[in-house]
């Protein structure tokens, strides 16, 4: 849901060790790129050899494809891999300093180091066992009715639908929780309830007829088989005959993705009574009650399609299938803080079998992940604190200002817009809250308590203090200066219901942004990001939202058949790329973000050149401001992904990957000039073919 709500320029932090991506996320094993001089690009990695009108990728990054390996434990890596890196060890540094030294109880310091010290303590984990979800297991074996079994399901609901920071991008709970402004309800903050329960990324890998899903779900049978059986459960197989068969219509109960793309489809607001008449099955009074949501009458039902055919599989489905997908999710929603075996399984299925990933990262590396996730905050402050001066922030700050500035000079300029429709695209621009670096007000642990001896009760704590934070937002003021990304995260974000924009200080860094390098690297790197954020307030998703955050038509139908028509050129484009002879990219899929690269370049672009103020940009090494500009955009997107990796991005991911996205270029007349591209050259695109969205 965060991807749809928030439309973020990569995916999860997971899939940014694992994407080139907009997430997304580059060299021998750790480090991506060598050191970069001043210009800001890296010569070495580019084949020169290659003509640009051919392959800009290979011209820009060829070199480091032939020599970048995947690291062992990563389905993939890119230039976010090389920021990736550099942020996971400086809070490596952190982490190592903060757990040899004392701190006063109650401090973040303290569960910082608590949280850490249990969980490397894999001899513990070990030697507990099962016994710390045994408490657990109990509640769901207890249950002897469909009325108590709604009562579990609602004491499960969590905001755990987290891509930036989530092991998976999808919920195992039956229902996702999401708080925020609803769709159709300016300025009124409510619960969104969305489809959950799978346990593998979406539908389509139930569903679909294609060989490879079908090798996928036999491997996920066998694999929930594998961990019941070594979480000494009893009859693993005929358990996980009915998981796996639960799960199989819970996915035909999901919308498909493209509905859940559609915010048109997803703007309903439920009243309490609603879920009753329109969802029977379900104790929804009972549910509500245990989910703390008992006095809540208004709700966004975000997936409203689906709700009910999930309530319908709560009444019609054997109470036994139900405890045992219960038990199993349990387990393997929390497998990384159970014994060891438990962990590889989960990792050889998920990391191995669905990502092509041969080796699992190192406990203290995944223990800097978990500490993201649950306390992502207190180590964010720690972090830049550290790591990410003032200085850095105040050219940010600029630049971001100067790109706004640019778009909306763009947005006058358009000769086909009418004058209302026009009148309302700037209000968005001006309206727009930027957050740069790190949140004005960090959240607060206070109520989180973190056990030194008890990894998996820090876990199940933890999920509870972050519903319990969103939870409290809950019939107050929207707060549009809320971040949702933490600050040490690598990645950039927009948020449509907030009309605002987050650049964590983890992507401003290099290969993103280097304050002592040529201005053409900056602006054609993270000036692209900042453009590619904006425009995400203007790409096919975006566009249905008003200044205010409101899901309103502000559109003329002419002016807006417009725009429909060059997104649909776009995504034309992008369905001619094929990475392997039986798939090629969903351009209607990844529309939104393709949109956000072609307007967000071109107005970077554009601020580069007003930059200049009328000078011409010095020539270095060889190349012009515009060229190094060029190359410094298509770096960002170097890409290297496992194959299975890869055909899970495009199956489920909105951003294309990274290799596809540095083409974005073909639609800007200045690179056409800058490289002297010309009819012939496998990468031209005819004047009137060039998508212009804004």
């Amino acid at each position: 849901m965060l991807k749809r709500m928030a439309t973020v320029l990569v995916t999860s932090a997971t899939v940014l060790g694992g994407l080139s991506v907009c997430q997304a996320s580059v060299a021998g094993t750790a480090s991506a790129m060598p050191e970069k001089a001043d210009i800001g690009i890296d010569i070495s990695a580019m084949d020169k050899s290659v003509q640009p009108g051919n392959d800009f990728y290979r011209y820009a990054n060829g070199n480091w494809m032939k020599t970048t390996k995947i690291p062992d434990d990563r389905s993939s890596t890119g230039s976010f891999m090389e920021a990736f890196n550099a942020t996971e060890k400086h809070r490596a540094e952190l982490i190592a300093k903060l757990v040899k030294e004392k701190h006063p109880a109650g401090s973040n310091d303290a569960r910082i180091a608590n949280f850490y010290h249990a969980y490397m303590d894999t001899a513990a984990i070990n030697a507990a066992g099962m016994k710390p979800v045994q408490a657990d297991l109990a509640r769901y074996a207890a249950i002897k009715d469909k009325d108590q079994l709604s009562s579990v399901l609602g004491a499960n609901l969590r905001v755990d639908v987290d891509p930036l920071n989530a092991t998976h991008f999808w919920t195992e709970n039956l229902f996702g929780l999401f708080v925020t402004q609803g769709l159709a309800t300016p300025g009124e903050v409510l619960p969104y309830v969305l489809q959950g329960g799978l346990g593998m990324p979406e539908r389509e890998y139930y569903l679909s007829d294609d060989p490879k899903m079908q090798e996928l779900r036999k491997a996920y049978r066998a694999y929930i088989e594998t961990l019941l059986k070594k979480a000494g459960i009893d009859h693993a197989a005929e358990r996980a005959e009915r998981i796996f068969a639960l799960e199989t219509k819970i996915a035909k109960a999901h919308v498909s993705r493209a509905d859940s793309e559609d915010f048109a489809k997803s703007s309903a607001v439920w009243s309490r009574s609603d879920f009753d008449k329109k969802a029977p099955g379900i104790d929804w009074q009972a549910f509500f009650k245990a989910a703390g949501l008992g006095q809540q009458q208004r709700f966004a039902a975000y997936h409203a399609g689906s709700i009910p055919a999930l309530a319908a599989l709560v009444a019609s489905e054997p109470l036994q299938s139900w405890k045992d997908w219960l038990a199993f999710h349990q387990i393997n929603s929390h497998a990384d803080v159970l014994p060891e075996a438990i962990d590889k399984a989960h990792f050889a299925f998920y990391g191995t079998t669905l990502s092509g990933t041969p080796k699992q990262r190192s406990r203290d590396k995944r223990a800097l992940s978990a500490l993201d996730r649950y306390l992502g905050d207190a180590v964010g402050e720690a972090y830049v604190a550290e790591y990410f001066p003032a200085s850095a922030k105040a050219k940010v700050k600029a630049m971001t200002t100067q790109i706004i500035d640019a778009f909306g000079r763009r947005v006058k300029a358009l000769d086909w817009m009418a004058p209302s429709t026009k009148k309302e695209a700037l209000a968005k621009v001006n309206s727009l809250v930027v957050g740069v670096g790190y949140p004005d007000t960090w959240r607060s642990y206070s109520n989180y308590h973190v056990d030194p001896d008890n990894a998996y009760a820090n876990e199940v704590n933890g999920e509870k203090v972050k519903t319990a934070q969103q939870m409290a937002k809950i019939g107050k003021p929207q707060d549009k200066g809320e971040w949702w990304m933490n600050a040490q995260i690598v990645n950039a974000v927009n948020l449509p219901v907030q009309n605002a924009l987050n650049f964590p200080a983890g992507i401003l860094q290099p290969p993103f942004f280097d304050p002592n390098a040529d201005d053409a690297y900056n602006y054609g790197a993270v000036g692209a990001v900042i453009g590619h954020e904006i425009s995400h307030s203007f790409d096919n998703n975006g566009a249905a939202f008003d200044s205010t955050g409101a899901m309103r038509n502000w559109w003329t139908k002419a002016d807006f058949a417009r725009f429909a028509k060059q997104g649909e050129a776009l995504a034309k484009q992008f369905d001619s790329y094929k990475p392997f002879p039986d798939l090629h990219i969903n351009g209607k899929l990844t529309l939104g973000e393709n949109i956000a690269d072609v307007a967000g370049l071109a107005a970077a672009y554009d601020a580069y050149k007003a930059s200049l103020h009328g000078k011409k940009a010095p020539v270095i090494d060889g190349l012009t401001g515009d060229q190094r500009f060029f190359i410094a955009f298509a770096q960002t997107w170097a890409t290297k992904m496992r194959d299975k990796a890869l055909r899970q991005r495009i199956a489920t991911d909105g951003h294309a990957p990274g290799m596809y996205r540095a083409l974005t270029v073909r639609n800007l007349d200045a690179w056409y000039k800058a490289f002297n591209v010309k009819p012939g050259d496998a990468l031209y695109l005819a004047p009137d073919q060039r998508v212009k969205v804004w």
